[in-house]
């Protein structure tokens, strides 16, 4: 028993709260976070259970704190470049790389009822950007919610490709000069690998251009 809470003393010592949830977040973005347990925490912090409640509290506060470490994360986006459009391009491709480097986090914060708080700064930028290219009231609007629905769906269909199984037959296998219309490159381009994110900058770079008008 008292080597126990030594060891906790000693943890209180040596860990921050930040060290945690560092850990804690390493933890759910490789297992998810059903598999995350403050014993298995304290395991990969090589520390005492107790410590861990002494820093965050019991589980849900820990996921809590995960949460708003999350929503943190995803804050402000710093729009780039000379154009409206080029901006709202940059935007989207920022919120397109924090959701998929967050996959097990952002299902969290969604699970808790927080996606549109989640979304919110990144909107507010698109807003911004919107407005620069004349866009006002309703049109503004439309504009923000179709760049945001194009990010989401973009990751959503990235993440289900990467689960997917292996295909047989594959697009190396199905797509030939008969099946393109006699087109060869064609062919050769729908049989090579996707790049996910060229495909995503040139769908977005597309939509902003529609949806902003020339001269942005």
């Amino acid at each position: 028993m008292k080597g126990k809470d030594a060891k906790g003393e000693k943890a209180r010592t040596h860990l921050s709260r930040e060290d945690v949830l560092d850990a804690a977040a390493r933890l759910v973005k490789r297992d998810g976070p059903r598999s995350l347990t403050m014993r298995g925490l304290a395991a990969e912090l090589d520390t005492a259970v107790t410590s861990i409640y002494w820093h965050v509290g019991n589980r849900e506060s820990l996921l809590d704190a995960l949460v708003e470490r999350t929503l943190a994360d995803l804050g402000e986006i710093r729009p780039a470049g000379r154009t409206p459009a080029r901006r709202v391009v940059s935007v989207a491709r920022t919120l397109r790389r924090r959701l998929l480097d967050r996959p097990h986090l952002v299902a969290m914060v969604h699970e808790r009822g927080l996606t549109e708080r989640m979304f919110l700064p990144a909107q507010r930028s698109l807003v911004h950007e919107v407005h620069e290219a004349g866009l006002r009231g309703a049109r503004a609007a439309d504009a923000v919610r179709a760049v945001q629905v194009l990010v989401v769906g973009h990751v959503l269909v990235e993440r289900n490709r990467e689960r997917a199984p292996a295909q047989h037959p594959g697009e190396d296998e199905l797509w030939t000069a008969t099946t393109a219309e006699r087109d060869a490159a064609l062919a050769r381009a729908l049989a090579g690998p996707l790049d996910p994110e060229a495909l995503f900058t040139t769908s977005v770079t597309a939509l902003v251009t529609g949806l902003l008008g020339p001269g942005n």
